[in-house]
């Protein structure tokens, strides 16, 4: 049986680095959501088709060949955009086009294509709610946004673009906004969800957490 493990949160919980590390400890395929948005929202850039076009939007996503290989390397036909697609402009970009419906039902089948090949661990927004609702395991991280911001900080600063602090830490605090708020398959937390602070945390202690839940909800 196919299982699937579904990572949500806010950005800078700390999803993306401890899902694909899940993912390798366990042997099975990791999927991040956020780059494909990212490569959708960095394609609309290069092309001019603007933030709030969403019928424009729509179509180019329908149109573009986004897959991701079993490691988590993002591509556009053949271009690896893996490392084109971490810039906060990009990152900015990509959490306002990702409230168009159109966006988000043409990325649906991708994201859910992914799972036929085997196990799965996937992080992003709606994994457990609108993609995977019938994952055996769904965990919630979630972070104060300050720390989300110094998180985030020191990645930007690693690829050669330092930010202001207090900025950024208003961009997170506006994109969980635009998230939470969004009228199509909104940030939020169900009840069947295990919620995991990553304030205090370190990534491996997450990743400790994480693997712990595995054995006592999926490997039973």
């Amino acid at each position: 049986m196919r299982i699937v493990v579904t990572i949500d949160g806010p950005a800078g919980a700390g999803k993306s680095t401890v899902a694909k590390s899940l993912a390798n400890e366990l042997g099975w395929r990791y999927l991040d959501t956020g780059a494909l948005y990212r490569a959708v929202a960095l394609i609309a850039g290069e092309r001019g088709v603007t933030s709030d076009d969403a019928h424009g939007l729509g179509a180019l996503t329908a149109a573009l060949q986004i897959t991701q290989d079993p490691q988590g390397r993002t591509f556009v036909a053949d271009r690896d955009v893996s490392a084109d697609i971490r810039s906060e402009t990009v990152s900015d970009g990509a959490s306002r086009i990702s409230a168009h419906p159109p966006v988000r039902a043409a990325l649906v089948e991708v994201q859910r294509s992914v799972a036929q090949a085997g196990h799965l661990v996937c992080e992003g927004r709606d994994m457990g709610t609108v993609i995977f609702p019938e994952a055996q395991l769904k965990v919630f991280l979630v972070a104060d946004a300050r720390t989300r911001a110094m998180r985030r900080a020191k990645d930007l600063d690693a690829q050669g673009e330092p930010c202001d602090l207090e900025e950024l830490v208003a961009k997170i605090e506006e994109r969980d906004r635009r998230d939470t708020s969004r009228a199509t398959s909104p940030l939020e937390k169900h009840n069947d969800m295990v919620e995991v602070d990553t304030s205090d945390l370190s990534i491996e202690q997450v990743l400790e957490r994480l693997q712990q839940l595995v054995a006592e909800q999926v490997e039973r």
